[in-house]
Formats: structure tokens, C-alpha cells, sequence
């Protein structure tokens, strides 16, 4: 089994002088999911090395038993600190394809020629292709081979309008998530704020918010192990 990660370049949050970047959680779960599983982990980004961790992630409140197993795991570090830069990858070396969460991907890989490339093949090819959190973002101009939107009907969740309004970035984020996967025509759903939740629809899975992240990665796991 062989799963691309795809991370994050970007480490502004809009025009507020803040740092943004990938969340620690939604990457350190998955994964050790994958990891455990014995499958082949690659971790990419559009620039390459060194992708920005959201600081806000690595505040004490947001740390799971995921997180402090990453920060004592030196193997893991080097391999986050050296991503491949996502340009050097072709869609065929890769059985599935996963997107970590944090507000950065809203910014960067929503518009990544590449990474939309990547999803399309995945998708098109019947590998899964999951996201969590905000990472859904990355499936905003993604198509099927009849230039209709990847997720028009499809079953859908991301990061919801009232999480969002819960965090205050409501007027920060360049688009609403929630109000994104609607208006391509996906049937967006979601649960109660910050509770896990993930859907799968054929190969593209999705979830919710960081607590979602070990629900998406196992989904996909089952599609590989079946």
C-alpha cells in the first residue's frame, strides 16, 4: 500500500499577520493509522520540505496521544522536515491519496494545478482520495472526465460555516468551505460542532474537523485492505 500526504505550503492566515499552516492532529493520526497498517507513507507539498505547522495546533489543549507520539518520533520529523515537492510526483505511483486539514490548503492547494491533477487521476482511476477538516477545499475545481464537478452529488462534509464562525475566521478565510462543497453540487452534511465525522461516497472520503481525521484515515484503509 501506497499513500500520498499531501501538506500545506502556506503559513499566512489571510491579511491578519498571523501564521497558518497544516494542523498537527489531522496529519499525526493518519499517519500513524497508515503507518500501523504497514503501508508506504510519502509525504508532499507544493513547495517541497518543510511544510508550516499551524501554531495554534500546538497549543497544549490541541494535543492527542497522535501528536505526542509525532514529537518523540525522529523518523517521522525527518521525514515531515524533507516532503517531496508536489510537482515530482506522478498519480501512478500512489494507491491513495490524503489531505491533511489546517486553514493553509484553503489558500494553496484549493488552487494547485498539480494537486488537482492528482485527485482527478486518483478519483478517475477508483483509488480513494480522502481530506479532512478544511482540506475538502482541494476538491473545489476538481473534475470528472466530463468536466462536471468531481463532487456534484456526491456525499460530502469539511469543515462546517458554524466551526468556523466558532473560531472567529468567518471573515478571514477566502471562502466559506461549507458554502463551497454546496455550490458545486455536493450533498454537503455534517454533525454537531467539533464531533467526529467522516463520509464515504465510491472513493472520496471526507471529514469533518480535526476529530475526524482517524475516522477518514481508517475509510481509507478499508477501500486498500478489501
Amino acid at each position: 500500500m501506497k499513500i500520498l500526504m499531501v501538506l500545506t505550503s502556506h503559513d499566512q492566515l489571510g491579511d491578519t499577520g498571523h501564521k497558518t499552516g497544516f494542523w498537527l492532529e489531522e496529519f499525526a493520526s493518519p499517519y500513524y493509522v497508515f503507518k500501523d497498517a504497514n503501508a508506504q507513507v510519502t509525504l508532499a507539498s507544493p513547495k517541497g520540505g518543510q511544510p508550516p505547522l499551524d501554531p495554534k495546533s500546538d497549543e497544549p489543549d490541541f494535543q492527542t496521544a497522535a501528536t505526542e507520539r509525532f514529537k518523540n518520533d525522529a523518523q517521522a520529523n525527518a521525514e515531515l522536515a524533507n516532503t517531496l515537492k508536489l510537482s515530482d510526483i506522478s498519480a501512478n505511483d500512489y494507491d491513495a491519496i490524503f489531505y491533511p486539514g489546517g486553514h493553509g490548503p484553503l489558500w494553496d492547494l484549493a488552487e494547485n494545478k498539480t494537486s488537482i491533477d492528482l485527485i482527478e487521476t486518483l478519483h478517475a482511476s477508483g483509488k480513494p482520495v480522502a481530506a479532512v477538516c478544511h482540506a475538502p477545499a482541494v476538491l473545489r475545481h476538481a473534475k470528472n472526465q466530463d468536466d462536471s464537478p468531481l463532487i456534484k452529488g456526491k456525499s460530502v462534509t469539511g469543515f462546517s460555516n458554524s466551526e468556523e464562525e466558532a473560531v472567529q475566521l468567518t471573515e478571514v478565510v477566502p471562502f466559506l468551505l461549507e458554502e463551497e462543497l454546496k455550490s458545486k453540487g455536493a450533498n454537503y452534511s455534517k454533525a454537531d460542532d467539533w464531533h467526529p465525522y467522516a463520509i464515504t461516497d465510491g472513493n472520496l472520503i471526507t471529514g469533518q474537523n480535526p476529530q475526524s481525521s482517524k475516522l477518514v484515515a481508517e475509510a481509507v484503509l478499508e477501500q486498500l485492505i478489501k
